[in-house]
């Protein structure tokens, strides 16, 4: 291939980050800086110019359409087919190397994939089964406990037993969950990534192979990796191993779900002659958007450091609307959305962003009564619809008897006359001697603990399980499933059902048998059988594609749904002390700076238009509340805002037209600063107002709240 087809679309960073020689490398890629072109453009750099073969590459991202896409690109560039190549999901990959070493990782060759519901039912259904009151060890709890420590690689025998009666209850449950899982042949998402790491780590000749296998690892979207990913990649790349990682530490916003910013901080530090590349130039949004943008990051610290900038125009100023309430904000918001529609544009280049989901009511019902066709980004998915999820339970215990989640999740669905007390004593045997739920069915109309009638219902479901896998075998995919849609009842159920969700539910089943016609195994799959190879690729996709074609239409999203994608228009709503930064964030200043970069990630999604609204009060969650402007807002340069609605404002509403809004901080209080009262006790600086003896200061108090004092009779200490 000529090589100035590959460097010519480029700007410097971004072919010094292309080029760069074999060896450890830190690509900083700004907000719309084009660090997917920089991916895919190394890739194709290091095949047709360094001569590496697809073989030795291992890329890494973290969704299967960013996958897809990488590889699709890489071949369009290169005009050849990509095998060999491993590109994918940190779940797809480690599914691939367990299910090529499945002997060496301890598993079953039929082992079957629990998704996050599955594994919380079978907790909830373990926790029964032990007997365990789920008031004082909620099962979301425990499933959250579980995940948690997977993925900082710790196993059950690992933690320690302290006396604490709850944590011990804790690791009681976790070792049971464990056993199970591993006597039913079962692997949740966060044991892909455990059990992946434990065979690289614990088997010399698996990881000596990789290690001579992939001379080049890259991974985006480092900034959102955990404890166990970022440990995955250096074992599979060895501690002088070619690693080219791409991600922006400004855009770390996935803490809460075990996403470690100190791996992108501590990268360098892990590789000693690692290089580091900056993409700072921006071909998304106005000069005026980053300006905003960049000011409000850099009050964030420990930061890797980049400025984002454009060629492009400034653009207009930032607009921000107090409203006076929710209602208003909605109704400003939907205003701006028609006119720019009557202008010619579409809908779909409007998007609304929210912190919480609950903001997104006013504006779906605003939006119902103008008639204007909306979508909620990131609402209930295909694969994740019950309706489905029972299906696919069905064709995993048809594949597999042991598969104990699955058994319990459907041999009541459609209902048979198997109730409580029957699977709570086949739990009982199961537990006892060691057996699947399955086989437990056999000792229990062997032994018969249970009433005939409760004891032909079991029989009945096991003859029809056996039936129909008898039926489907040899037969194509979509045919399987078909046979096993209508022999198992479940469109009957649906059928019979004259509910209004009851014809959409129906749909969604055939849409099953559609998505099997379909499906096409991956290069890593042609040794499962076609329906092995369809469950785990349910299993792994669940969540990331939209079932539904949606027409033009406004976008309504949570911020963090928002990370990846662009919109010429973006609202930001909500920006008020207590909702953005979250209450809970407020306290912490770990979380307060994640706050920050949700912010920045929100605006940096505009493309030329961005506007920001908050309310002077909120009815949320069913409590109507006086609200204070965020102090993100008071972070953002006065030049670059245009206030629409300039009157009616007071000081502690934050007036962008007062000078107070951006006042220096009073008597050397910063927000975020712990204090001491004598009276309310210790507390967190939340808002400021005013200079001199009239300052006051807003404090958060552990335990009386939120209070404006003014400084000079708070008497208050700074911690």
């Amino acid at each position: 291939m000529d090589v100035t087809a590959i460097l010519d679309p480029l700007n410097d960073a971004q072919r010094d980050a292309v080029t760069v020689p074999a060896a450890p490398c830190l690509v900083l890629a700004g907000a719309g800086s084009g660090k997917t072109r920089v991916l895919v453009h190394r890739i194709s750099w290091l095949l047709s110019v360094e001569g590496v073969t697809p073989y030795g590459v291992l890329a890494v991202t973290f969704t299967n359409k960013a996958a897809h896409e990488m590889r699709s690109r890489i071949e369009q560039m290169l005009e050849r087919p990509l095998g060999g190549m491993w590109v994918g999901t940190f779940h797809g990959l480690a599914h691939r190397l367990l299910r090529a070493h499945w002997q060496e990782a301890g598993l079953p060759q039929t082992f079957q994939i629990l998704d996050a519901d599955d594994q919380f039912r079978f907790i909830k259904r373990l926790m029964r089964g032990m007997e365990i009151d789920e008031a004082r060890w909620p099962p979301r709890q425990v499933q959250w406990f579980i995940n948690h420590y997977k993925d900082e690689g710790v196993r059950s025998a690992h933690l320690e037993r302290t006396g604490d009666h709850y944590q011990d209850r804790m690791i009681d449950i976790y070792e049971a969950y464990e056993q199970a899982c591993n006597r039913a042949g079962l692997v949740d998402f966060a044991e892909l990534l455990l059990r992946a790491l434990e065979l690289v780590r614990d088997n010399e000749s698996v990881q000596q192979h990789y290690h001579q296998r992939f001379s080049h690892v890259l991974v985006d979207e480092f900034q959102d990796t955990n404890a166990i990913q970022y440990a995955w990649i250096r074992l599979l790349a060895g501690e002088s191993g070619n690693v080219f990682v791409v991600g922006d530490d400004d855009q770390s916003i996935y803490g809460w779900r075990g996403a470690r910013i100190e791996n992108i901080q501590r990268f360098s530090k892990d590789y000693s002659a690692a290089r580091t590349i900056r993409l700072e130039q921006n071909y998304r949004s106005t000069g005026t958007i980053l300006t905003a943008a960049n000011a409000l990051i850099a009050h964030n610290t420990g930061r890797l450091g980049k400025d984002l900038w454009t060629a492009g125009d400034e653009g207009e100023l930032i607009r921000m609307y107090a409203a006076y309430n929710e209602q208003d904000e909605a109704s400003f918001v939907l205003e701006r959305i028609r006119e720019w529609v009557e202008q010619g544009n579409l809908r779909a280049e409007t998007a609304i962003l929210y912190r919480s989901n609950a903001q997104s009511r006013v504006f779906e019902e605003k939006l119902m009564g103008m008639g204007m066709p909306y979508r909620v980004y990131g609402g209930l998915r295909f694969f994740e619809r019950a309706e489905i999820k029972d299906a696919l339970a069905y064709l995993r215990l048809i594949q597999n008897h042991q598969d104990d989640a699955a058994f319990e999740r459907i041999v009541n669905v459609p209902a048979r006359g198997i109730g409580d007390r029957s699977l709570t004593v086949i739990r009982s045997l199961a537990r006892e001697r060691s057996l699947s739920m399955w086989d437990a069915c056999l000792v229990a109309l062997d032994e018969k603990p249970l009433a005939a009638r409760a004891l032909n219902a079991l029989s009945a479901f096991q003859s029809l399980i056996r039936s129909i896998a008898q039926q489907i075998e040899g037969l194509p995919l979509y045919e399987q499933v078909e046979h096993m849609l209508d022999g198992s009842g479940l469109l009957e159920l649906h059928r019979r059902d004259k509910s209004e969700k009851a014809e959409s539910r129906l749909e969604n089943l055939q849409e099953l048998i559609s998505a099997a016609r379909a499906y096409e195994p991956g290069e890593d799959e042609v040794e499962m059988s076609p329906l092995d190879a369809f469950l785990a690729h349910a299993a792994l996709e669940a969540g990331e594609n939209q079932a539904d074609e949606w027409e033009d239409c406004v976008q309504l999203m949570t911020m963090h749904s928002a990370k990846g994608l662009e919109f010429p228009l973006v609202f930001m709503c909500g920006l008020e002390e207590g909702l953005f930064p979250h209450q809970r964030s407020i306290e912490d200043q770990d979380r307060l700076e994640e706050e920050r970069r949700l912010c920045y990630v929100g605006m940096t999604r505009a493309m030329q238009q961005l506007y920001m609204t908050y309310a002077e009060s909120r009815r949320l969650h069913g409590t109507e509340k006086l609200s204070f402007a965020s102090r993100f807002i008071k972070e953002l340069p006065l030049e670059q805002i245009d206030e629409v609605r300039p009157v009616g404002l007071t000081q502690r509403n934050a007036s962008l037209s007062s000078p107070a809004w951006q006042d220096d901080e009073p008597a050397g209080f910063s927000l975020g600063d712990r204090v001491m009262h004598g009276k309310f006790g210790e507390g967190v600086v939340m808002n400021y107002e005013g200079q001199g003896s009239h300052a006051r200061v807003q404090v958060h108090f552990e335990y009386e709240g939120s209070k404006w004092l003014v400084l000079a009779y708070a008497n208050l200490e700074r911690l």
